[in-house]
């Protein structure tokens, strides 16, 4: 059974084969079915060790052989991921094969992460609130493609597509190609038109970043 590594503790020599692990990047299910994680490692903004456990695999096995049609194209996709990261210079896969103690599989990514002293990358909001208190970092795919979305500023001109109406009957919203939307005041009448449109504001809410204009 691992520790997590204090200040003053060396850190175990942990190996997979010849290979020294040092900090690695574990995959959950949710990260390896969402799929980003290729285009996020084909611009290399992600390098090195990533392991996948095999607990995850046997959960991500589970999903493809759901009953459920998209549940199981989901899970074949994920299978499909992994080959695809597989070919990616910059990363080295590997498969923990080890027992790990947990309950769960939320449960068991936390104590390897404590173990290994590496990093979760996912997309599950209760997996990264559990590993956050349990002082893991964690990489969220759903943080980063939020972070990087376009930000426009009050007073700036757009041109806008509205595809449906808002809540308030007299709005209209559309998207910017980030999949940012924008809900545009006084715009119900230009449903399926382009319009030019003026920034009022930004807001950042759980789901993401909204844009108002008019």
């Amino acid at each position: 059974k691992f520790t997590r590594p204090g200040l003053h503790t060396p850190q175990p020599n942990l190996q997979i084969g010849a290979m020294s692990i040092s900090r690695p990047l574990i995959l959950d299910t949710s990260s390896i079915i969402d799929g980003r994680i290729l285009d996020i490692a084909g611009t290399g903004f992600i390098s090195g060790l990533v392991l996948v456990p095999k607990f995850v695999l046997t959960e991500l096995q589970q999903v493809a052989d759901s009953s459920d049609d998209l549940k199981r194209q989901r899970g074949r996709k994920g299978f499909e991921a992994m080959e695809e990261l597989k070919k990616i210079k910059s990363l080295r896969v590997e498969i923990w094969d080890k027992d790990q103690s947990g309950k769960g599989v939320d449960e068991k990514l936390i104590n390897l992460a404590k173990g290994l002293n590496g990093k979760i990358l996912t997309t599950d909001f209760n997996l990264n609130k559990l590993a956050t208190l349990s002082n893991i970092i964690v990489l969220n795919v759903n943080d980063l493609a939020n972070s990087i979305k376009t930000v426009a500023l009050p007073g700036e001109k757009l041109n806008i597509k509205i595809v449906h109406l808002g809540k308030d009957k007299s709005q209209g919203v559309g998207y910017l190609p980030d999949g940012t939307m924008v809900v545009v005041s006084g715009s119900a009448d230009s449903l399926g038109q382009t319009v030019k449109v003026e920034v009022t504001k930004n807001i950042q809410t759980p789901a993401g970043r909204m844009i108002f204009a008019k």
